[in-house]
Formats: C-alpha cells, sequence, structure tokens
C-alpha cells in the first residue's frame, strides 16, 4: 500500500484528465445528494452521466424537468444543452448502467437506510458495487459518498470491486468523501461546504482531492477512509445528542412551566461556550435520525456500548409520541376525545422550506394519530401528495388552507414551519394549535395555543 507502483504512476493521466475537465464524471444515484453533486460538476465544465434506477426520475430529467424544490428545472434544461467537452450536453441522465464502462470517475450517492431491526442496510452500496465491478476499468477512481459507518469503503466497498481481479490502490483509486449537503440552505451551497476527503493511499487521496477541488473551495484530506467515515458520523451525532438534549429539556420545562424558547434564547446571549439548538417534534433527513445507529451498531464489533448515542436516540425517537400525548391533554381539556379528532398536520417535510420528507417525523405523527382513532389530513405545499414510500403506506393529498377548512379541524399541528404559511391566518382560524416549532411565538397565555 505504501509505494508508488508503475502502475499507480498512471495515475498522472486521469489528473491530468480532472485538471483539463475531461475526465467523464458519474454520479449513481440522483436523489437529494447526487442530483445537486451532478450539476455542480456541469457547472466546473464536466461532462456528466447521472445514473438512477428509478426511470421516471430519468425522464423528468430528460425532459428539462427537476424534481428537487431547490433545482429549478430551467438549469437543469440548461445543462441539458449546454455544450461539453466534444461538443457533448453537460448533463446525460440514464438508466443505462453499461456506460459506466466509460466514466473515469464514479461517484456513489446512494441511499444507506436501517433495516426493520435498526441495523445498518448496506444493500443499496453493495449492489451498486456489484454493478461497478461489472464495468471496472484500471485506473479509475470510485468514490463513496453515501454516510455508513467506519470500513465501509476500505472493507466492505473494496472488496465488492477487488471480485474482478483489480486491485484497489495499485489498479484504481478508492476514496471516501462525504455529503455535507444542507438543502435548501440560503448560505452554504456545495461549493462553500469544506470537502473532506479519505483515501485507501496516498495516491487515491490525491486524485480524489483533485476532483473535488473543482467545485469546492477547500478539500480538507485525513489520513484514511475510515477517518472521513467517522469525521461525518460525528457531526451527525453532535447533533443528534444536542437535539436530543433541548427535547428532553422541553419536556421537563413543560412541567415546570418555563418557556424552553425563552430559555433558549436568554442562554444564547452568551458570546462562547453555548451553542443554540431547539426542540422540535423528533428528527427528520436521511442523516441525524439514521447515521447514529450506524456507529452503535459498528461498536458492537469492538464490544463497546454507544451509551450516550443510543439515550438521545431514544429520546428523539419519543418526541412524537410526546407530540400526540399533548394533543390528547388538550382535546381533553376541551372536552374532545381523539377518538374521531380531525386533526390536520402542517408540514410534511422533515424541515423548512424543501420537499424532502425523509424520515420526516411528520409521517410518525400521521400513524400516531390514526392509531388512535383520529381523522389526519395534512398540508405541504412542496408535496401535493405523498410519494410510494418503505415504510408507510400513505395515500395523501395536500388539503387547501381555507377559513372554512381550518376552522373544521379539531386541531391543527405545526410539525414544520414553512416560510410561506399565514400563521396569523391559522392563529384567527383554528380551534386549537399545537405548535412544536415555535412558529406562533406565542406566550403561554394563548389559550388556543399549546407547545408541544
Amino acid at each position: 500500500m505504501g509505494g508508488v507502483t508503475r502502475q499507480m504512476k498512471r495515475k498522472d493521466g486521469l489528473l491530468t484528465k480532472i485538471e483539463n475537465r475531461d475526465a467523464e464524471i458519474g454520479v449513481i444515484g440522483l436523489g437529494y445528494v447526487g442530483l445537486p453533486l451532478a450539476c455542480e460538476f456541469v457547472k466546473a465544465g464536466f461532462h456528466v452521466t447521472g445514473f438512477d434506477l428509478d426511470a421516471e426520475k430519468i425522464k423528468k430529467l430528460k425532459a428539462g424537468r427537476s424534481y428537487i424544490t431547490y433545482i429549478p428545472s430551467r438549469e437543469i434544461a440548461g445543462f441539458l444543452g449546454s455544450p461539453g467537452r466534444a461538443g457533448r450536453q453537460g448533463l446525460e441522465p440514464t438508466t443505462d448502467f453499461s456506460r459506466l464502462a466509460a466514466m473515469d470517475c464514479i461517484i456513489i450517492c446512494v441511499p444507506t437506510p436501517l433495516n426493520e431491526y435498526r441495523q445498518p442496510d448496506l444493500s443499496y452500496v453493495l449492489n451498486t458495487a456489484g454493478t461497478i465491478a461489472g464495468n471496472l476499468r484500471k485506473g479509475r477512481l470510485i468514490v463513496l459518498e453515501s454516510t455508513t459507518y467506519p470500513g465501509t469503503t476500505d472493507e466492505d466497498l473494496r472488496a465488492v470491486l477487488e471480485t474482478t481481479g483489480l486491485v484497489a490502490g495499485r489498479d484504481f483509486h478508492l476514496a471516501f468523501s462525504p455529503e455535507r449537503t444542507d438543502p435548501n440552505n440560503p448560505v452554504f451551497s456545495i461549493a462553500d461546504i469544506p470537502k473532506v476527503v479519505g483515501g485507501l493511499t496516498p495516491g487515491c487521496l490525491k486524485i480524489a482531492c483533485a476532483l473535488y477541488g473543482c467545485i469546492t473551495e477547500r478539500t480538507v484530506p485525513v489520513s484514511s477512509t475510515k477517518t472521513a467515515e467517522a469525521a461525518k458520523l460525528l457531526e451527525n451525532i453532535f447533533r443528534s445528542v444536542n437535539v436530543a438534549m433541548v427535547n428532553e429539556m422541553k419536556m421537563l420545562f413543560d412541567r415546570m412551566g418555563i418557556d424552553v424558547w425563552e430559555v433558549i434564547e436568554a442562554a444564547s446571549t452568551k458570546p462562547f461556550g453555548f451553542t443554540p439548538f431547539y426542540p422540535g417534534p423528533g428528527l427528520g433527513g436521511h442523516c441525524i435520525p439514521i447515521d447514529p445507529f450506524y456507529l452503535t451498531w459498528k461498536a458492537r464489533e469492538f464490544d463497546f456500548s454507544t451509551r450516550f448515542i443510543e439515550l438521545a436516540g431514544e429520546i428523539n425517537s419519543y418526541m412524537p409520541y410526546y407530540v400526540v400525548h399533548r394533543t390528547v391533554e388538550a382535546l381533553n381539556e376541551r372536552a374532545k376525545s381523539i377518538r374521531g379528532a380531525k386533526i390536520l398536520i402542517m408540514g410534511l417535510a422533515y424541515k423548512k422550506d424543501v420537499d424532502d420528507m425523509r424520515e420526516s417525523p411528520s409521517l410518525k405523527l400521521i400513524e400516531l394519530y390514526g392509531k388512535k382513532g383520529a381523522v389526519v389530513d395534512y398540508n405541504d405545499p412542496f408535496i401535493p401528495e405523498t410519494p410510494k414510500l418503505r415504510r408507510y403506506d400513505l395515500k395523501m393529498r395536500s388539503v387547501k388552507l381555507t377559513a372554512k377548512a381550518v376552522s373544521g379541524y379539531d386541531a391543527v399541528v405545526i410539525a414544520t414551519d414553512h416560510s410561506v404559511y399565514d400563521y396569523k391566518f391559522l392563529h384567527r382560524h383554528a380551534r386549537l394549535i399545537v405548535d412544536t416549532r415555535n412558529a406562533l411565538k406565542a406566550s403561554g397565555k394563548d389559550k388556543k395555543v399549546v407547545r408541544a
């Protein structure tokens, strides 16, 4: 691994192609990570082939239509028609994975969910690796971006790729660079966020850093793929643990009659030693609710119990139950049973102003209210109807917000605080509002609003 072989010297050819923007880039998985990444490489002057199994996604992209709200369709249409190298268009979406054989650099952006037992599901990564192996050639660069436990790249992924007889670090380059995107963040785009990169060998690291250096202001090289994988987990576990702490404080302060939002605002005035985190109805998105369990699972291999991480997971997973409990209490105070009650969930997305509903706590809320006999609807301007989901069998459409409609619900639950919502309108017409996001910033004296 440490020495540089004659074959490894061939990396200079790929390096030159990257520097000249002549390298063919393949991005596998055109979801919330892969599509924005592909777009950045097109902007940097590369010809990018985007691979996805979802034929409907590919059909939309080929028609110049975006399925992610913060990526405009006009941008996709422009990429399709932009002149790449040798007059080729900048972005080519396809379901034809045999075209991987023509790629110089292949970036894997596929899901890494948990299975029904909350254990890592690497099937998407390993199946993708098998497809790449069938089209692998010498001198290529393979990069995994999907968040996973330390060891996935240089153990699991590498093992599949080396079934070809090619050796990672000698015949092809292998690296891990975790995605760090924050959907619809107006301040930090992919280009602004430093890119952590770990290579299997120094040569792999050099090539991967050169590639990402074309689209980001700064690359952060680390000593190994395991370090890069661990860095991503630490980022997300840091957030998970702190959100769990403030969620626990919210439940305690509610009992004590203290406004947790006022407490956070006051504590935030300290110019050092405190970072504000905010409570909510649970954690959403593909990273924060899932990633801690990847490390927890891997830790068992080393006979280590991650009690702190697991406790945070328990608290955050409990939050939808707490919101439902608060709703039941509030309805009881108004002589109304939860059974048969009409509930409107405001916001199906996991965060404000996006159409991403992966692991959204709103989905759990709909399930829990339904189990208690409530009739549940939702409104989300970014999600007009529920798509096919892995764990939830929902066939719902977003209801319109009219004065008559809102006043007809026994409780309106603000689960996602979209900027487009008219909260004064909601307050005026709703009978009861369960506010999980402090969207109304109502005081405890407001009898129409319940904090949860």
